[in-house]
């Protein structure tokens, strides 16, 4: 059950068409250990049975934390930097559903003088390998600031992040008290350019741009841009799950349907059509 969860994620699929997909294409089947011979796929119902049973037992933290563990026994460690950044995710703002109102756990921000109405999603990055090591879901009108301790995973060097993160030193320290602060300072002030501080922005964004592969691995190639689910503790499952697996996840070959899932992503309970 728990590859064809990864397989829903994958490839967007919803219950049903995950079901129709796991009997018409073999490389899934194969994937997933499915004998037509011996057994039937699972129906819809069991899908959607087994998404509230991880929701149920809170194991959306405990998987992520699994798979952490399992990516550095197979070389992949945490180095002595992290970088962060948060990204957000669209929900309808209309009001014509069922309840006549917008998810009340949803909110709006301005950004770039646009007004987005969703929530966020906040990334820890190690620096060096692209590990998405931590993961955060608020509103959307949260700062960006407030989850950074959350982000951090104690042992870093140095922090980076754009300038949303600038003077932040008391914040990092709490949770990493040997970091040192590299964010993207502000370089405008009274109309006057610190051209110092420009480059020295443009020489650590070389390094925090690695934050983004995460990002569109998770909204362009799995097309996750908007939200599935009311509420964000919904939502925040699937999201935790994608973020994780945004770098280092390998998907089913359409060919021959190897691969092998260490990170996955779950859905949980209410869709929104």
């Amino acid at each position: 059950m728990l590859r064809i969860h990864f397989i829903q994620h994958w490839f967007n699929l919803a219950d049903e068409a995950c079901e129709e997909a796991l009997y018409d294409i073999p490389s899934l089947r194969r994937f997933a250990r499915i004998d037509l011979g011996c057994e039937s796929v699972p129906d819809a119902t069991t899908m959607l049975n087994f998404r509230h049973l991880l929701e149920e037992h809170k194991l959306d933290e405990k998987l992520f934390a699994e798979v952490g563990r399992v990516l550095q026994t197979r070389g992949v460690k945490l180095n002595s930097g992290t970088i962060v950044d948060a990204t957000l995710i669209a929900a309808p703002s209309s009001t014509k559903n069922e309840q006549k109102a917008r998810d009340p756990e949803m909110h709006q921000t301005c950004k770039g003088k646009q007004w987005h109405f969703g929530m966020k999603l906040h990334i820890g990055v190690d620096s060096q390998s692209g590990l998405a090591h931590s993961a955060v879901v608020t509103a959307a009108n949260v700062h960006d600031k407030h989850p950074l301790p959350q982000l951090l995973h104690g042992q870093e060097q140095r922090v980076y992040g754009d300038s949303a993160y600038a003077s932040q030193k008391e914040l990092i320290h709490s949770k990493a008290p040997n970091a040192r602060d590299f964010t993207n300072k502000r370089t405008r002030r009274a109309d006057q350019v610190d051209e110092v501080a420009r480059r020295k922005n443009r020489n650590k964004s070389k390094i925090r741009a690695r934050v983004e592969h995460v990002f569109g691995v998770v909204k362009r190639l799995w097309g996750f841009t908007k939200v599935r689910y009311r509420g964000p503790g919904e939502e925040r499952q699937s999201r935790l799950r994608r973020a994780g697996a945004g770098e280092r996840v390998p998907v089913p070959n359409a060919a021959d349907g190897t691969g092998t899932p260490v990170m996955g992503q779950k859905r949980a309970n209410r869709p929104l059509l």
